[in-house]
């Protein structure tokens, strides 16, 4: 059986990785393979990345603020690449006015400060939307 692959995407010019690194870690250590992007990517490297990967899940770490830019233009460039099937958790600094928007635009999870590893982990296993046999 094949692991359930992520992708852990740092999306724009925010440069603090560490919870993005401790969520890796999170994922990995619950038997989940992780590929990490690093610092600065756009919506085109994510969506690439996803694509190339064949990951099952894309989780974002946004702590800028540009989540309702960064987010829906990497879903639309998923989609255009024919990635329907991979689901988008979202993390970071997010008003919870922002999260209806970003459901609308496809994310399965908004995790704001506070959420915890048990709950990233739980909420990745239920999104994933592939078949992983």
């Amino acid at each position: 059986m094949r692991k359930v692959r992520v992708l852990v995407a740092k999306p724009g010019l925010d440069g603090h990785d560490r919870g993005a690194k401790v969520v890796a870690r999170a994922l990995r250590d619950a038997g989940m393979e992780v590929i990490y992007t690093g610092l600065h990517q756009t919506p085109e490297q994510i969506a690439n990345a996803a694509l190339q990967e064949d990951v099952d899940i894309v989780a974002m770490s946004i702590l800028s603020g540009a989540h309702n830019t960064l987010v829906p233009k990497t879903i639309n460039l998923m989609h255009s690449l024919g990635l329907d099937d991979v689901s988008v958790l979202v993390g970071g600094i997010i008003p919870e006015d922002d999260v209806p928007g970003l459901t609308r635009a496809g994310v399965a999870k908004v995790f704001g400060p506070g959420s915890t590893l048990e709950s990233i982990v739980a909420a990745a296993k239920a999104s994933v939307r592939r078949t992983v046999a």
